[in-house]
Protein backbone atom coordinates (compact mmCIF):
# COMPACT_ATOMS: atom_id res chain seq x y z
CA UNK A 1 0.00 0.00 0.00
CA UNK A 2 1.33 3.43 -0.44
CA UNK A 3 0.05 6.89 1.40
CA UNK A 4 0.01 10.14 -0.50
CA UNK A 5 -0.94 13.10 2.03
CA UNK A 6 -4.50 14.63 1.22
CA UNK A 7 -6.11 17.65 2.58
CA UNK A 8 -7.79 15.30 5.50
CA UNK A 9 -4.25 15.83 7.33
CA UNK A 10 -2.07 18.46 5.86
CA UNK A 11 -1.95 19.67 9.52
CA UNK A 12 2.30 19.09 9.54
CA UNK A 13 3.18 15.58 9.70
CA UNK A 14 5.80 14.21 11.84
CA UNK A 15 8.23 12.24 11.75
CA UNK A 16 7.71 8.43 13.16
CA UNK A 17 10.18 7.91 15.85
CA UNK A 18 10.88 4.46 17.27
CA UNK A 19 10.61 4.79 20.86
CA UNK A 20 14.32 2.74 21.52
CA UNK A 21 17.38 4.13 19.83
CA UNK A 22 17.65 0.03 19.44
CA UNK A 23 15.10 0.03 17.23
CA UNK A 24 15.70 2.63 15.03
CA UNK A 25 17.56 1.96 11.71
CA UNK A 26 19.94 3.97 9.87
CA UNK A 27 18.15 6.36 7.37
CA UNK A 28 18.26 5.47 3.65
CA UNK A 29 19.35 7.52 1.09
CA UNK A 30 18.41 7.11 -2.96
CA UNK A 31 19.33 9.55 -5.49
CA UNK A 32 17.31 10.43 -8.15
CA UNK A 33 15.39 7.80 -10.39
CA UNK A 34 16.70 5.05 -8.43
CA UNK A 35 14.07 2.56 -6.83
CA UNK A 36 13.26 2.20 -3.38
CA UNK A 37 11.35 -1.02 -4.11
CA UNK A 38 9.80 -3.12 -6.75
CA UNK A 39 6.81 -3.82 -7.20
CA UNK A 40 6.60 -7.92 -5.87
CA UNK A 41 9.56 -7.66 -3.54
CA UNK A 42 9.14 -9.01 -0.39
CA UNK A 43 8.22 -6.29 2.30
CA UNK A 44 10.89 -6.58 4.96
CA UNK A 45 11.03 -2.65 5.73
CA UNK A 46 8.52 0.58 4.99
CA UNK A 47 9.63 3.69 4.94
CA UNK A 48 8.67 7.12 6.06
CA UNK A 49 9.99 9.84 3.59
CA UNK A 50 12.20 12.68 5.27
CA UNK A 51 13.35 14.86 2.54
CA UNK A 52 13.02 14.52 -1.39
CA UNK A 53 9.64 13.07 -2.75
CA UNK A 54 8.91 9.86 -4.69
CA UNK A 55 6.31 8.13 -6.86
CA UNK A 56 4.62 4.75 -6.32
CA UNK A 57 3.61 3.44 -9.81
CA UNK A 58 1.66 0.06 -10.14
CA UNK A 59 3.31 -2.30 -13.29
CA UNK A 60 0.18 -4.32 -15.02
CA UNK A 61 0.77 -7.72 -16.69
CA UNK A 62 0.48 -6.50 -20.29
CA UNK A 63 3.55 -4.01 -19.37
CA UNK A 64 1.13 -0.54 -18.51
CA UNK A 65 1.72 1.24 -15.72
CA UNK A 66 -0.66 3.52 -13.49
CA UNK A 67 0.73 6.33 -11.21
CA UNK A 68 -0.85 5.87 -8.65
CA UNK A 69 0.92 8.18 -5.50
CA UNK A 70 3.27 10.37 -4.41
CA UNK A 71 5.23 10.68 -1.41
CA UNK A 72 6.30 13.39 0.40
CA UNK A 73 8.30 14.20 3.55
CA UNK A 74 5.91 12.52 6.65
CA UNK A 75 4.78 9.83 4.42
CA UNK A 76 4.34 6.51 4.98
CA UNK A 77 5.37 4.40 2.24
CA UNK A 78 5.29 0.55 1.35
CA UNK A 79 2.90 -1.19 3.16
CA UNK A 80 2.61 -4.62 2.63
CA UNK A 81 0.00 -6.19 0.87
CA UNK A 82 0.08 -10.24 1.42
CA UNK A 83 4.07 -9.80 1.73
CA UNK A 84 4.54 -8.00 -1.25
CA UNK A 85 5.25 -4.40 -2.36
CA UNK A 86 2.49 -3.55 -5.09
CA UNK A 87 4.15 -0.79 -6.48
CA UNK A 88 7.34 0.57 -8.11
CA UNK A 89 8.87 3.28 -5.42
CA UNK A 90 10.78 5.84 -7.31
CA UNK A 91 12.97 8.35 -5.77
CA UNK A 92 12.00 11.93 -8.06
CA UNK A 93 14.93 13.42 -6.43
CA UNK A 94 17.58 13.17 -3.87
CA UNK A 95 15.36 11.50 -1.19
CA UNK A 96 15.94 10.33 2.49
CA UNK A 97 13.48 7.98 4.01
CA UNK A 98 14.07 6.36 7.63
CA UNK A 99 13.45 2.46 7.44
CA UNK A 100 11.10 0.58 10.04
CA UNK A 101 11.07 -3.25 9.75
CA UNK A 102 7.73 -4.67 9.20
CA UNK A 103 8.73 -6.88 12.54
CA UNK A 104 8.83 -3.48 14.05
CA UNK A 105 4.75 -3.31 13.92
CA UNK A 106 3.35 -6.61 14.33
CA UNK A 107 0.72 -7.26 15.73
CA UNK A 108 1.66 -9.89 18.29
CA UNK A 109 6.09 -8.90 18.41
CA UNK A 110 5.91 -5.24 17.55
CA UNK A 111 6.37 -2.00 19.19
CA UNK A 112 2.61 -0.37 20.25
CA UNK A 113 3.38 2.72 19.86
CA UNK A 114 5.02 2.35 16.33
CA UNK A 115 2.70 -0.12 16.21
CA UNK A 116 -0.28 2.68 16.53
CA UNK A 117 1.16 5.16 14.15
CA UNK A 118 1.35 2.89 11.18
CA UNK A 119 -2.27 2.12 11.66
CA UNK A 120 -3.21 5.64 11.75
CA UNK A 121 -0.93 6.33 8.38
CA UNK A 122 -2.79 3.20 7.08
CA UNK A 123 -6.55 5.10 7.78
CA UNK A 124 -4.46 8.19 6.13
CA UNK A 125 -4.38 5.99 2.67
CA UNK A 126 -7.92 5.27 2.95
CA UNK A 127 -8.91 8.79 2.87
CA UNK A 128 -5.58 9.68 0.06
CA UNK A 129 -7.01 6.65 -2.29
CA UNK A 130 -10.54 8.52 -2.23
CA UNK A 131 -9.73 11.71 -2.49
CA UNK A 132 -7.48 10.29 -5.87
CA UNK A 133 -10.70 9.24 -6.83
CA UNK A 134 -12.75 12.26 -6.28
CA UNK A 135 -9.66 14.03 -8.38
CA UNK A 136 -10.02 11.77 -11.15
CA UNK A 137 -13.29 12.36 -11.61
CA UNK A 138 -13.46 16.12 -12.49
CA UNK A 139 -15.08 17.20 -15.29
CA UNK A 140 -12.30 19.29 -17.02
CA UNK A 141 -8.32 19.47 -17.32
CA UNK A 142 -8.29 22.83 -15.41
CA UNK A 143 -10.30 21.44 -12.61
CA UNK A 144 -7.85 18.08 -12.29
CA UNK A 145 -4.56 20.50 -12.29
CA UNK A 146 -6.08 23.48 -9.61
CA UNK A 147 -6.64 20.72 -7.76
CA UNK A 148 -3.08 18.95 -8.24
CA UNK A 149 -1.46 22.18 -7.67
CA UNK A 150 -3.90 23.14 -4.77
CA UNK A 151 -3.10 19.72 -2.69
CA UNK A 152 0.79 20.77 -3.38
CA UNK A 153 0.46 24.24 -2.15
CA UNK A 154 -1.06 23.26 1.30
CA UNK A 155 1.36 20.03 1.35
CA UNK A 156 4.76 21.47 0.35
CA UNK A 157 4.19 24.99 -0.45
CA UNK A 158 6.59 27.80 1.05
CA UNK A 159 4.65 30.95 1.75
CA UNK A 160 6.39 34.16 0.19
CA UNK A 161 4.81 37.44 1.09
CA UNK A 162 1.55 36.88 0.04
CA UNK A 163 2.68 34.53 -2.65
CA UNK A 164 3.27 30.32 -2.62
CA UNK A 165 6.45 29.06 -3.72
CA UNK A 166 5.77 24.92 -4.72
CA UNK A 167 8.23 22.98 -6.49
CA UNK A 168 7.29 20.36 -8.79
CA UNK A 169 9.80 17.57 -8.35
CA UNK A 170 7.85 15.25 -10.79
CA UNK A 171 7.87 15.61 -14.72
CA UNK A 172 4.65 17.28 -16.82
CA UNK A 173 4.22 13.19 -17.84
CA UNK A 174 4.05 12.44 -14.28
CA UNK A 175 1.34 14.65 -13.72
CA UNK A 176 -0.72 13.68 -16.31
CA UNK A 177 -0.50 9.51 -15.47
CA UNK A 178 -1.81 10.56 -12.15
CA UNK A 179 -4.45 12.65 -13.16
CA UNK A 180 -5.50 10.70 -16.36
CA UNK A 181 -4.80 13.29 -18.58
CA UNK A 182 -2.02 13.87 -21.50
CA UNK A 183 1.47 15.00 -20.92
CA UNK A 184 0.42 17.95 -23.40
CA UNK A 185 -3.01 18.78 -21.96
CA UNK A 186 -1.06 19.29 -18.76
CA UNK A 187 1.40 21.23 -20.61
CA UNK A 188 -1.36 23.47 -21.93
CA UNK A 189 -3.70 23.87 -18.75
CA UNK A 190 -0.61 24.91 -16.90
CA UNK A 191 0.08 27.65 -19.85
CA UNK A 192 -3.83 28.63 -19.28
CA UNK A 193 -3.67 29.13 -15.52
CA UNK A 194 -0.40 31.21 -16.40
CA UNK A 195 -2.49 33.46 -18.74
CA UNK A 196 -5.32 33.63 -16.04
CA UNK A 197 -2.69 35.33 -13.66
CA UNK A 198 -4.12 32.45 -10.88
CA UNK A 199 -0.45 30.94 -11.16
CA UNK A 200 2.72 32.01 -12.39
CA UNK A 201 5.70 29.81 -13.99
CA UNK A 202 9.03 29.93 -12.39
CA UNK A 203 11.04 27.53 -14.72
CA UNK A 204 9.86 24.10 -15.40
CA UNK A 205 10.01 22.80 -11.90
CA UNK A 206 8.64 25.71 -9.70
CA UNK A 207 4.87 27.44 -9.57
CA UNK A 208 4.37 30.35 -7.67
CA UNK A 209 0.61 30.80 -6.95
CA UNK A 210 -0.81 33.78 -7.27
CA UNK A 211 -4.18 33.96 -6.54
CA UNK A 212 -4.78 31.23 -4.13
CA UNK A 213 -8.82 31.87 -3.77
CA UNK A 214 -9.05 31.55 -7.39
CA UNK A 215 -7.03 28.57 -7.66
CA UNK A 216 -9.60 27.09 -4.94
CA UNK A 217 -12.02 28.18 -6.81
CA UNK A 218 -11.72 26.53 -9.96
CA UNK A 219 -10.59 22.95 -8.19
CA UNK A 220 -14.03 23.12 -6.38
CA UNK A 221 -15.93 23.96 -9.47
CA UNK A 222 -16.49 19.99 -10.12
CA UNK A 223 -17.75 19.29 -6.13
CA UNK A 224 -20.54 22.15 -7.06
Amino acid sequence: MYVTSTEAYFDNPQPISAPSRTLRLPESRVTEDAFVFRQGDPVRHVYQVLSGAVRLTRVFEDGGQQLVAFGFPGDLVGFPCSGQHHTDCQALTATRLQPFRVSQISADTGDRELRCRYLEAALREIAAMQDHLLLMGRRSAVEKVAAFLLMLDERTGVKVGQLSHVDLPMSRKDIGDYLGLTTETVSRTLSQLRRLGVIALDGIYSVIVVRPDELRSLASHAEE
